[in-house]
């Protein structure tokens, strides 16, 4: 069944996460990202930057949810996959904070791979201040848009450093392990669960040829590099990131990140990269962190 347009612009109810130090840890450790400002208490613990994916997965099942009540199969929901995202960090989440989350559905339209769905969500402490604003983009794959194109609200622009290497040749390059066990200890770590990520069955019925790591396991693997590179391992830097999704991650593998832009501009210091998988081809492109200079 298509995909209903006129959702746009309609919000989820907002959802409250208590975060402890517990699931911060547990989400950095499945990573392999072990630095101080993660794991020791006795410091003043943060939570990765890429953390609020993990309060922001049952937003994301109700929006898919609402989808589903206008037609959309079960079978139809699994064919979601993450293409874009795009993090705005206001400060970076700490055990002990109460998050309140809302996803608002901003655009849906029709392409070629499928029914293209951006959704914006809004993440407030306690005191109702922002935490994180996130723009995350999915891709029904075969599924059509009924009621014709429609946007509530354009994502932001990315950075202009980002997407432009030309050809050139990196700056550096670092290589990634991706242990055969990833997708599963990041699906209870982050406390994400979809079964394209853990059961093979379920993947393959979905025309893939294993389970594959997350989109956001991948992205936030990068980011750990990005920061230990780029900002001496201190998260508390980061005011931005973000990427392109564009092919498979399988394990065990070894991935390798390419930076090919480093450069302060009006945003903020902005690191530029992509990701390439085990056979060569795109994994992310287009991916960014923007750093406090």
């Amino acid at each position: 069944m298509p995909i209903d347009s006129a959702l746009v612009g309609a919000s989820t109810n907002s959802h409250r996460h208590e975060v402890d130090a517990r699931w911060t840890m547990a989400f950095s450790a499945a990573l392999g990202d072990t630095g101080p400002h993660y794991l020791d208490t006795t410091g003043d613990v943060v939570a990765h930057p890429l953390f609020p994916i993990a309060p922001e997965w049952a937003v994301h099942l109700e929006g898919r949810d609402r989808f589903a009540a206008n037609g959309l199969t079960p079978d139809e929901r699994l064919k979601s996959v993450h293409a874009t995202h795009d993090c705005h960090v206001h400060r970076l989440v700490r055990p002990g904070d109460r998050l309140d989350t809302r996803a608002t559905t901003v655009l849906a339209e029709e392409r070629r791979p499928g029914a293209y769905v951006v959704t914006r969500l809004d993440t407030t402490d306690a005191n109702g201040e922002p935490v994180c604003t996130t723009w995350q983009a999915s891709v029904y794959r075969g599924v059509a848009v009924a009621g014709g194109d429609r946007v509530h609200a354009q994502p932001p622009p990315l950075p202009a450093a980002v997407g432009a290497n030309g050809g050139s040749a990196p700056l550096v390059e670092i290589p990634v392990p991706v242990a055969a066990n990833l997708a599963h200890v990041y699906s209870e770590c982050a406390r994400i669960w979809n079964p394209i990520h853990t059961d093979v069955d379920v993947a393959r019925r979905m025309g893939l040829p294993d389970i594959i790591l997350h989109g956001s396991a991948t992205l936030a693997l990068a980011v750990s590099r990005v920061v230990d590179h780029a900002a001496g391992g201190d998260p508390n830097r980061v005011r931005r990131l973000g990427g392109m999704f564009r092919g498979m991650v399988l394990m065990p593998s070894e991935i390798r990140l390419r930076v090919f832009a480093d450069e302060v501009g009006d945003d903020g210091r902005v690191v530029a990269w992509d990701l390439l998988n085990a056979e060569g081809r795109a994994a992310i492109t287009k991916g960014f962190v923007v750093l406090a200079p």
